[in-house]
Parts: structure tokens; sequence; C-alpha cells
């Protein structure tokens, strides 16, 4: 009876609560900031430039977008895609291209939140997301708990096991390793990276997701390159079967909508407040919290319009995507198709890349908001990490539906909690957009220099931005 109230409850959550919630939220920041991410979008890789600064006190913009990056492309890039196509056809393509244009808005104003009332602990190393900004901007002790609680069980035991699996049933299937052989050698890998903390898990990611994102994006680019000819086809089939203009296909526009919603909601994650976690502990390079979020603006782009986009031309150029293969199997054949048998043997590699530093970041978000739960001492953080290693071993083996029916709950709840607050506080991200915009309009770097009045009005921690 419980499973089956669960599963009732996640049906409408996750298809169709979330969709119509994470959709809204988006439409609404793009108008309230004068649709920035379109006005404004050369100005993210201008800031790309100089995000490498850092200090004592945090990890560089770089560093936060890499490990934002990390929990973003995950499986879901490769096989998430995938099933969209299959589920809802090519038009699929298309509504996730525009629900990540429009969730640009939405992550630039949870992560400009997640900087402006981000602390230091004990450390003096800065820390924030959206329990900080529930617990200060909203003066909501409950609100912050709530999403901790919610977090701290997605994130920290659920969803790394399940990238487990997935890593593990892709060398079984490819070498026929044992599943609780690769995870052991996960649990190790990992344990090497998380016990250094947030800046140690920073520098991994810094290494690692470039390097990964561009050899998929090189691979991707070489296909698509040899097919230049189909292309134009292929995008005009894209835009006919999203809009409803093919007569055969008609049918599937809401499909198309569907399918492509979620894939571009769920891979993003703008929204749902995982990546302000990240954003919060960056030293932003201009020393001003809009900064920041056009960073994490930037990292909804690649994630959904860069690497899904590769995935789904690489898809659409394969003859049989609409036959017996699904999923990851669909993937693996598609480039296989076009660049031989190494294509399945790289595509293993990929998701073991992929899910590995989706894996490192979790953990670092889970860590992060052990305050508001009473935990961020030694015992809680020992707890976290024995936990969460446990779960690698166990999931990398195991099948997890009811904790992962669970874990989608409590994702889910999280969601909506940061959405609610995200409207609640959607005059402080117009607020401090506008100072940042009036800065660069006058030829100034801009600088976050709040007045005594706007300290005690927005309740901002006391040192950070004097």
């Amino acid at each position: 009876m419980i499973e089956l109230w669960i599963g009732t409850i996640n049906g409408y959550l996750w298809g169709s609560i979330l969709i119509y919630l994470l959709t809204g939220c988006g439409i609404w920041f793009t108008i309230r900031l004068k649709g920035l991410q379109f006005i404004h979008f050369f100005h993210m890789f201008r800031i790309l430039k100089s995000s490498r600064k850092a200090n004592s006190h945090g990890i560089s913009s770089f560093q936060a977008l890499c490990t934002s990056l990390a929990a973003r492309v995950g499986t879901g890039n490769l096989m998430g895609v995938a099933v969209a196509i299959s589920l809802g056809g090519a038009g699929a393509v298309f509504w996730m291209w525009l629900i990540a244009l429009v969730g640009m808005a939405t992550a630039y104003a949870e992560s400009t939140l997640g900087q402006v009332y981000k602390e230091q602990d004990q450390n003096g190393n800065y820390r924030g997301g959206p329990a900080y900004y529930m617990s200060k901007g909203l003066q909501s002790k409950a609100l912050a708990i709530t999403f901790s609680l919610c977090l701290f069980f997605g994130y920290g035991f659920v969803f790394s096991s399940v990238q487990a699996n997935s890593i593990t049933d892709a060398f079984h299937g490819s070498y026929g390793i044992e599943p609780l052989t690769t995870g052991i050698v996960i649990t190790i890998l990992t344990a090497l990276v998380i016990f250094g903390g947030m800046k140690n898990i920073a520098r991994f990611a810094e290494l690692t997701v470039p390097f990964m994102g561009l050899a998929y994006f090189i691979i991707c680019l070489g296909v698509i390159g040899g097919n230049l000819d189909k292309i134009p086809a292929i995008i005009s089939d894209i835009f006919a079967s999203a809009l409803g203009l093919k007569e055969a296909g008609s049918g599937l526009v809401g499909a198309a909508i569907v399918q492509g919603v979620k894939r571009g909601l769920y891979s993003n994650e703008a929204g749902m407040g995982s990546a302000p976690n990240a954003a919060a502990a960056a030293v932003p390079y201009p020393p001003h919290p809009a900064s920041q979020g056009y960073m994490q603006m930037l990292a909804v782009f690649f994630d959904t319009i860069v690497i899904c986009s590769c995935t789904a031309f690489m898809i659409l150029l394969f003859d049989g995507a609409s036959g017996e293969f699904q999923g990851i199997q669909l993937t693996q054949q598609a480039l296989a198709y076009q660049v031989g048998d190494w294509g399945q043997d790289f595509i293993t590699f990929a998701i073991l890349l992929f899910a590995f530093t989706s894996i490192v970041a979790n953990f670092a978000y889970a860590d992060n908001n052990l305050k508001y739960l009473n935990m961020d001492n030694l015992l809680g953080h020992w707890f976290l990490r024995i936990g969460f290693l446990a779960m690698l071993v166990f999931g990398s083996a195991a099948s997890l539906p009811e904790v992962i029916a669970l874990a989608d709950l409590s994702t889910g709840l999280m969601t909506i909690v940061n959405v609610v607050a995200l409207f609640l506080l959607s005059k402080v991200v117009v607020s401090v957009t506008k100072d940042y915009h009036q800065q660069c309009a006058a030829n100034k770097l801009p600088c976050y220099q709040p007045d005594k009045t706007e300290h005690s009005k927005l309740h901002l921690t006391k040192g950070i931005w004097q």
C-alpha cells in the first residue's frame, strides 16, 4: 500500500506538477530579469575568461562551474536523451532546447541567491545554498530543515547508488566484470576524492569535467561533420515534429512536449536547488553575486544545449533509432553505427566518467547541508561518509526500486520548497541583478557592497560582502 501511494504521488509530482512549476519559474525569471540569458548571452563567456581566481576562503568560479556540471552531466545525458527520443520522437529535442533556454534564468536566480546569502564555516570556507537563503532571506528555519533533509536523503545516499549501478551494469554488459567488483573499485576511488573536502572535490571536477565533456563533444562533432548533408533534414524534422507540422507525426506532439520538457528539466537541474550549493562556495570574479549566477547559467547551456544535443543528433543519424534498441543501448549502437565497434566501448567509459563525477558532486551537496540537520560536526560528517560509501557498494550490485521511489519523492519535495523560496525572493534577485548591470554600464568592475540598511533588510551574513 505504501509503495502504491509513493508511486502514485511520484507519478503526479514528476509527471505534471514539477513540469508546470519549473517551467513557470523559468518563464517568471525570464520576464523579471528582462531575458538576460538572451540579451547578455555572450557575457557568460566573458566572465568565463577570468573565472580561475580564488583565495583561501573558497574555490574559483571555474571550479564551481565544473562541480555543478559534474552533477548535471550524468548518465541522463547519454541514456535520458535516448529515452526521450524513443518515446517522444525527434520533436522532443526542440522542447528540450526550449526548456533549457528558459531554465537558464532559474539557474541564474538560485545561484545568485546562493552567493548573496553565503557564510563562512569554522575553517573560514564559504558555504551556502537554498537552505541558507531560506533561513536568512525568508527567516524560515522550517523550510531550511525540510530542504536539507530531502537533499540529504536523495543526494547523500540514493542517487549515487543509482549512478554506481549504471556504471556496474555497463561494465558487466560490455566486459563481463562482476558488478560487486566494479562497485568496490568505484567506492575506493570515491573515498580518495571526497575525504579531501569541497576544495578537493572542486579540483577533481576542474580536471575531469572539461576532459570528459570535450572528448564526448569532439567525438559527436566528428560524427555530425561526417554527416553534414543529413543535418538540415534532421533539424527540419525536429521542428516539424515538435510543432505538429508533419501530418503523420501530429499525434506525437503531446509526447514530444512531455518528454522534451522532462529531459531538459531533469538533466540541467535548474530550480532543483542542487547547483547553488557549489555556486555559494566560490569566490566570484567580478566580486559580485550576479557573476556566479552567470557562470551557473552557462552550466545549463553546456549541459543541455551542447551535451544533450550531441547525443540527440547522433541518435537521429542512426537508422535504427526507432528499432529494437532502447536507453543506453540505443546511444551505444548509434555511435557504433558511425565509428565501428569501439563506439560501444567509448560510451561505456563515458558512462563511467559521467556517472562518477555525479557521485562525487552529490556528496559535496549533501555535506554542505549538514548544518541545518544539526550534523555539522565530526560525528555527522563521518556518518555521511560511511553511509554514502556503503550505499555505493550496495547500489552497485542491487536493484533499489523502493528506495529510488522514496528518493524521487524527497527530491520532488525539495524542488517544490526551493521554487517557492525563489518566487518569494525574486525581488532580491532583481535588485542584485540591477546593481550588477548598472555598474557594468558605468564601465566599472562590478563589486557588491551593500550598505547597513541593505544588510539589515536582506539579513545578510556580516563580514562577507564588506
